[in-house]
């Protein structure tokens, strides 16, 4: 089980996509698990944590798969308008936002609305949660990057950048941050919250992947990839990985080296062999053509058999107000995250089929 790794990716004719890593001694393959037209409209996000895939689209919907058991586990219904970022934390909590300006913290527990915060005057193009659970941010349309205090559910920091960013993203040890903005990339440092360093890209930039602490994959409107020294944000390696524009990355560390997988919407999913201590021009592991146009990606790996009622950091839990003209129901039950109790349930299809 520890060693099982699969991508799935998102794309705009409404299709998600799933396949297994199979390594071997030269080259990798991607075995295809599965197929699912999983929206009424093309897919703009997806995340996962050790149990589930939550995908999101411009259909306004939330769809929920059971890794573990290859089943679409329902649907989550809160936001009015796309869906344009979803992250999870931990096993604990999912959250999502949207071009409604809305950001909404879920219990994976019961799969309730935990909290539905106002975060953006526009539309919320990108959050990021804090390695600690603690604080997350978030950028959106109204120029401004947000610092929100998961703890108490509060907004704790605003701050004016004066152009409106698409992408922001922790490093993996919570002491720096990336901002997008166009074609540039701002690094801040938490302790200040100040810009250190600024690496300016030559295209648009379209996503961002952290390889460690100091390395930083960029890849945006042409198609190469960038990795980056996030001290001095010069280049240390580049090289071609598709033959359009690069739409998203992930990467994951396999015995002693980081794979990057990129996803292009020429159709392609490719998987690179990194050696971080002597970054050279990275070797393809493998590829497959998916021949849809890709919009997202993400990696699975199944973790543990759950827990019951694991609790992992303290949010607030409130009973967030309906959105004007919207018909919810709510019910007030006992929500065990770090004894909060008082929660909205709201918009969760039971229904399970199995994914085709």
């Amino acid at each position: 089980m520890g060693d099982r790794v699969e991508l799935v990716a998102g794309s705009y004719e409404q299709i998600v996509f799933g396949y297994r890593i199979c390594t071997g001694e030269k080259e990798w393959t991607l075995e295809p698990n599965f197929t699912h037209h999983a929206h009424a409209a093309s897919l703009s996000a997806v995340a996962s944590n050790d149990q589930f895939i939550a995908t999101g689209s411009k259909d306004e919907t939330i769809q929920l798969y059971d890794m573990s058991k290859k089943t679409e586990y329902g649907s989550l219904l809160h936001h009015d308008g796309t869906i344009s970022c979803l992250e999870f934390y931990s096993s604990s909590h999912l959250l999502s936002g949207g071009e409604d300006g809305l950001i909404c913290v879920w219990s994976t527990q019961k799969w309730e609305c935990l909290k539905s915060i106002k975060a953006h005057k526009g539309h919320v193009k990108s959050l990021s949660v804090h390695p600690s659970g603690k604080l997350a941010l978030s950028v959106g349309t109204d120029k401004t990057l947000r610092t929100w205090n998961l703890i108490e559910g509060r907004s704790a920091f605003i701050k004016n950048i004066k152009q409106n960013a698409e992408i922001v993203l922790w490093s993996p040890d919570g002491d720096k941050y990336a901002v997008v903005v166009n074609d540039r990339v701002d690094i801040y440092i938490l302790e200040s919250a100040t810009v250190i360093g600024t690496i300016a890209f030559q295209k648009r930039i379209t996503c961002l992947n952290f390889l460690n602490n100091m390395l930083l994959a960029v890849a945006g409107d042409d198609d190469s990839v960038r990795i980056y020294d996030i001290t001095s944000q010069k280049c240390v390696c580049e090289f071609k990985a598709h033959e359009n524009r690069v739409k998203a990355m992930q990467s994951f560390v396999k015995d002693y080296f980081h794979v990057l997988v990129t996803a292009s919407n020429d159709g392609f999913i490719k998987m690179w062999k990194l050696n971080l201590e002597n970054l050279e021009t990275p070797s393809l592991l493998g590829e497959i053509n998916t021949t849809a146009r890709l919009t997202c990606l993400s990696v699975w790996k199944p973790g543990k058999e759950p827990s019951a009622q694991t609790a992992t950091s303290k949010t607030v839990v409130e009973s967030p107000m309906p959105a004007k003209g919207k018909s919810v129901r709510i019910k007030t039950e006992e929500v065990i995250i770090q004894e909060e109790s008082s929660s909205m349930k709201r918009g969760k299809k039971t229904k399970r089929q199995k994914v085709q």
